[in-house]
């Protein structure tokens, strides 16, 4: 007797065209837009030079000559030393490792929190949303520079505490903008859909309401880095970031702006540095925003 095979199910697999898709789209965008190319360009300028200064400098930024100390540009030392005798040059190269390497750290942080929650309370509604943005106005009442202080003085310095006191200040407003964005899908049937099926909460925020809010998030990440890495500096400017001998701009610009009129490279290179990076985030964020047409002051309302 010949038996009857029934064909094994064919379980359909995912596809990454959605993922591929986004990739491509943002491609595009960035090739249409001068301003987000020449920021993203800036920026990736700013990366290699931090990965590669030890290939770019012989000298070590934390090590110093006081013989050699207050010297300015030349041939031995291109931008000249420091009060220490250290060179700047160096310590501006080695300075972008830092500043890119816990602005990078608190940014994801900030946004990861910020869209989660953001997409939470969008999702649920009710006595979530309520609370949760009460809390976050009591927070957002408090002056950024204020809580910034009170969570370094309370916890300590160092990149851990900065990148934790950087998201306890900049969560808040990320929700808002995402949250603003989200409702805006959560209306939508394909939302209404996975709600019929059943699905989980997290499973309709990452696969139905994520994927719709990605260029707010995109955008929201360049502009807040930017933001991230005035405010370390100043941090360190104010003596509550970095601590001595580690090569950081805004460290830098306080420990030799007293000596400006004797060699001004010791602070104008880590501001230069500081603000070209600033304006490529800057340019990036705005290039992205009017290409894909988020208006973040709308979508934070």
């Amino acid at each position: 007797m010949s038996t009857l095979k029934i064909p094994d199910a064919v379980v359909p697999v995912e596809a990454p065209a959605a993922r591929s898709g986004l990739a491509a789209r943002t491609w595009r965008t960035v090739r249409s837009s001068r301003a987000a190319t020449i920021g993203l360009a800036i920026v990736a300028v700013h990366v290699l030079i931090a990965l590669l200064a030890p290939v770019l400098t012989s000298y070590e930024p934390t090590v110093g000559d006081a013989t050699h100390a207050l010297l300015g540009p030349g041939a031995d030392h291109w931008a000249g030393t420091d009060q220490y005798g250290r060179d700047v040059l160096a310590r501006v190269l080695y300075g972008g490792r830092y500043a890119l390497g816990v602005s990078v750290a608190a940014t994801v942080l900030t946004i990861a929190l910020g869209t989660v929650l953001g997409c939470a309370a969008a999702l649920r509604g009710g006595w979530l949303d309520d609370v949760l943005m009460r809390v976050l106005d009591a927070v957002l009442s408090i002056p950024s520079i204020l809580a910034l202080l009170v969570v370094v003085t309370a916890l300590g310095t160092g990149p851990a505490v900065i990148v934790l006191a950087i998201a306890v200040v900049y969560v808040p407003q990320v929700v808002r903008v995402v949250r603003g964005a989200a409702l805006a899908v959560v209306p939508a049937d394909y939302v209404t859909a996975a709600r019929a099926r059943g699905e989980r909460t997290w499973s309709i925020l990452w696969r139905e309401v994520l994927p719709n809010i990605t260029d707010v998030v995109c955008v929201e990440f360049a502009m807040r880095a930017s933001w991230v890495v005035l405010l370390i500096s100043s941090l360190s400017f104010l003596g509550f970031g970095a601590n001595p001998p580690t090569p950081d701009w805004g460290l830098m610009v306080a420990e030799n702006r007293t000596a400006i009129t004797v060699v001004p490279m010791a602070s104008l290179a880590p501001i230069i540095a500081l603000a070209t990076l600033v304006i490529g985030l800057n340019l990036a964020a705005d290039g992205l925003s009017k290409a894909w047409g988020v208006d973040r002051i709308r979508e934070g309302s």
